[in-house]
């Protein structure tokens, strides 16, 4: 009898970029050839070794991500892909997805990455206004931005991913909309629109830029909504909009708290109920030829719920009580008693009670304050 593979979903991480941007807190770095290239030796021996442990799995999506993917040679690319699809069973339909810089990616390297069966692209634009991407230390112009999109459709890439960015420096309402009305004039699949937020360790958290004061960045956050979703874009998460169909089905996981294997430096992992996260250091990860897995964490019930509340009302579907009951033996109600009805009474959270199954969702006022909400489901 014929069993039935597990899902499963790949993240590799790709730490290159031409230069560091100002509000980056990603692991990623300019590097040397010669650093790249051991690098990329050490993950393919990584995705190799961890074959073993997945031969029950189907691969449903992969991610290359970064750092700025599209910065490696077509060879070195091919050599990871086909590392991967050697490796692993991969669905049909497997959605491999790969993050690109404006600058870094070329039409020739765009037609190379879609003949190896790469079907889903992510453009960093952050902002369709020069000064605006100066300040933000971006290597590109929109102009740039503009010649990879076209030549990503020329390519044959229909499923494109355009990366926005509110709340940043020089930015105002007026200047967003032009970043928003650039963007929806090219028709994208779908639209990632993130608010800065200043972390630790990058240039803005030593140095503090001049930003948007909490009214314009509570204004922007509103025009984001209401023009994509004029645009025929619906909200799926958070910060997410989609054309019908073209969800990030990758990102969709990781909010379904589906199972997840990463590779490369500082990548995480989850599978059953245990995450793990790779080293974050650089020659530790080369040093030790990516064997470097250095977290473990096999999750409590209590944390498992509590990921299955705050990653699931990220999505504007939100979660089930039904999916909750069969993941836990008890409903949403029983664990956390009158933590629902309070939410529900201060218009935060909204209920739906379909057929068999009962859903708990953000409304627009929850969406405005989501840290605030899924806080009440931390025990």
């Amino acid at each position: 009898m014929k069993t039935e593979r597990r899902p499963l979903s790949l993240y590799l991480h790709i730490p290159f970029c031409v230069r560091k941007c100002l509000y980056c807190d990603f692991l990623s770095g300019p590097r040397t050839k010669e650093e790249q290239e051991r690098y990329l030796s050490c993950l393919i021996r990584e995705i190799r070794r961890e074959a073993d442990a997945c031969k029950d799995c189907l691969v449903e999506t992969v991610f290359v991500g970064g750092g700025t993917p599209s910065l490696l040679a077509p060879e070195w690319m091919e050599r990871i892909l086909l590392t991967v699809s050697g490796s692993y069973h991969l669905a049909k339909d497997c959605e491999i997805t790969i993050e690109a810089n404006p600058g870094t990616a070329p039409k020739p390297k765009l037609c190379s990455l879609f003949r190896m069966g790469v079907n889903r692209l992510s453009i960093g634009l952050q902002s369709a206004v020069d000064e605006e991407l100066a300040a933000l230390g971006r290597i590109h112009t929109f102009s740039d931005f503009l010649a990879t999109y076209e030549a990503a459709a020329e390519a044959g890439f229909t499923n494109i991913n355009v990366d926005l960015m509110s709340g940043i420096p020089l930015q105002s309402a007026e200047s967003w909309t032009k970043t928003l009305e650039r963007a929806l004039s090219l028709e994208p699949a779908h639209i990632s629109a993130y608010s800065l937020i200043i972390e630790e360790g990058t240039y803005f958290y030593e140095h503090r830029p001049s930003l948007p004061d909490e009214e314009t960045d509570r204004l922007l956050y509103r025009m984001t909504n209401e023009m994509l979703g004029a645009h025929g874009y619906h909200r799926y998460e958070i910060s997410n909009y989609a054309r019908e169909g073209f969800e990030c089905r990758h990102n969709l996981v990781y909010w379904r708290r589906g199972e997840y294997a990463g590779f490369g430096l500082g990548a995480a992992s989850l599978v059953g109920n245990t995450r793990y996260r790779n080293c974050e250091d650089f020659d530790a990860y080369i040093g030790r030829e990516g064997d470097c897995r250095q977290e473990e964490n096999v999750l409590s019930v209590p944390e498992q719920m509590e990921e299955f509340m705050f990653l699931g009302l990220r999505l504007t579907r939100g979660v089930s009580n039904l999916d909750f009951r069969k993941a836990f033996g008890r409903t949403i109600q029983e664990v956390y008693p009158g933590i629902t009805e309070g939410l529900i009474g201060q218009g935060l959270l909204c209920r739906d009670k379909g057929e068999g199954d009962e859903r708990f969702f953000l409304s627009e006022r929850g969406l405005d304050v989501s840290n605030r909400v899924m806080a009440e489901f931390l025990f």
